[in-house]
């Protein structure tokens, strides 16, 4: 018993001191085996409809887009995988999108204890904590949180699923699996006829796009408000500009959609003005993260297409199952634009002031992200021979883990699919990793340089 135990303590310690010197390699090796576990469950016969074994490409790609709760798709998702396939893809997409806030959780714990900070939890989100033992707590809560709303979620969409004579089964199954879908903004739809035909159905798209909304905003956000919501004054600075910025964004990618698909007979010109404006809501709120679409993407114009590469980089908020550069990052990198446009030595934002760190953060976050889109671009131009707009769009979508598609990705050759699951993962953990590489880099020099300004613009 007493060996037991001592073995127990010793694998306890050699996690612990991964966890503190190396966090990115527990984050990438705990997705990158739970792909492959999935991949593994999806390979089943019994995980088809017509009971063969799907091939391993398509296996792993689905695996990957549902672990890194993407909802891109090479093959059919409700007509090409059996009730069994299904459940594996949902249970994937909620190991992956309470597995990336509880690794989020787990890094800035060690990012917390490796700088000295006692008081945060969470490195970008500022979830407080009262220490060590209060970690158990806040994933419970994670937990809990997460299974609420996509209970809520279901509820409301089980109802109208018995209207269209789904059958009882079918309709509770279709409703969970949207759930877990929606809330973990995967994108992934179980119904073969997907959510065009449902374009003007409120009570189908409402429900989707707020759990979508929800999942978005971040673990940090939603966790502050519920403890701080008699007092939104209180509400912390992460809080306050995930929600500003994410409002801004919803209203700026409305306005564009609008402009650019109103009057395109493909999309929305047929529609009626009410279910014209709920479209465009509906995509405005998937087009960041989300990766539903209640409109046909591949028949969008060339303009949408860019504002949507655009909207899926930025992505969705900190500590979220959202993925892209994260809202936040763009708001620090604007509220610096708007100091140097001033003359303002600080960037200051509700009474604020961001550190020079947390921009140099920023920076770097955004310029590795877009180095990462880059270099797979080129890669899969050079794979598939696809014209420029539409490669760009699937790999972004593919690292902003989004899932929209322009409907290239199920006639695409398997190295340029191979492409696009690692992009996905990388997409996925990669943000996760620089910035916990950087902070935990981060040291106190004695000896500093001469400053000197170079040049700039």
């Amino acid at each position: 018993m007493a060996s037991q135990r001592t073995t127990r303590e010793w694998v306890g310690d050699q996690l612990d001191n991964l966890a503190l010197q190396h966090p990115a390699r527990i984050a990438l090796g705990a997705f990158g085996s739970v792909i492959l576990l999935f991949t593994g469950l999806l390979s089943l016969p019994g995980a088809t409809v017509d009971g063969h074994r799907a091939p391993f490409i398509d296996a792993l790609f689905t695996a990957t887009s549902a672990v890194c709760v993407t909802g891109l798709v090479t093959v059919d998702t409700g007509s090409y995988w059996s009730p069994m396939g299904l459940t594996i893809i949902a249970i994937g997409i909620k190991v992956g999108g309470l597995g990336i806030m509880t690794l989020a959780s787990l890094v800035g714990l060690a990012v917390s204890r490796r700088l000295g900070l006692t008081q945060r939890i969470l490195a970008a989100g500022e979830a407080r904590a009262t220490g060590l033992g209060d970690l158990r707590s806040l994933l419970k809560t994670i937990v809990i949180v997460s299974t609420t709303a996509e209970a809520i979620i279901a509820l409301a969409l089980f109802p109208r699923f018995l209207t269209l004579d789904y059958g009882l089964g079918k309709s509770a199954g279709y409703s969970v699996f949207y759930a877990i879908s929606a809330f973990n903004n995967a994108g992934f739809v179980p119904d073969p006829i997907g959510l065009i035909p449902y374009a003007g159905d409120l009570w189908m798209l409402l429900p989707i796009g707020l759990g979508v909304f929800v999942g978005a905003l971040g673990f940090p956000v939603y966790l502050n408000v519920l403890r701080e919501w008699r007092r939104p004054r209180r509400w912390t600075l992460h809080t306050k500009l995930t929600l500003v910025t994410i409002a801004g964004l919803t209203v700026v990618s409305a306005t564009f959609l609008a402009l650019f698909e109103w009057t395109n007979p493909n999309t929305l010109g047929h529609a009626s003005t009410a279910e014209t404006i709920g479209n465009i809501f509906f995509q405005s709120i998937n087009q960041r993260s989300g990766g539903f679409a209640s409109i046909d993407i591949g028949q969008a114009r060339e303009t949408t297409w860019l504002l949507e590469i655009v909207l899926m980089f930025i992505g969705g908020g900190s500590g979220s199952t959202a993925g892209g550069i994260r809202v936040t990052t763009l708001a620090v990198l604007l509220l610096a634009i708007w100091a140097e446009a001033r003359g303002r030595r600080d960037i200051e934002a509700f009474g604020k002031r961001i550190g020079t760190e947390i921009l140099r953060l920023a920076v770097s976050v955004t310029l590795v992200s877009l180095a990462v889109v880059i270099l797979g671009t080129t890669v899969f131009l050079w794979q598939t021979g696809i014209k420029l707009d539409q490669a760009l769009y699937e790999v972004v979508s593919a690292f902003a883990t989004c899932g929209l598609s322009t409907g290239i990705t199920p006639t695409l050759e398997a190295d340029a699919k191979a492409t696009l699951v690692v992009m996905m993962y990388v997409g996925r953990v990669g943000s996760l990793t620089v910035v916990a590489a950087l902070a935990l880099s981060k040291r106190r020099r004695v000896v500093r340089y001469p400053k000197e300004r170079p040049l700039i613009g």
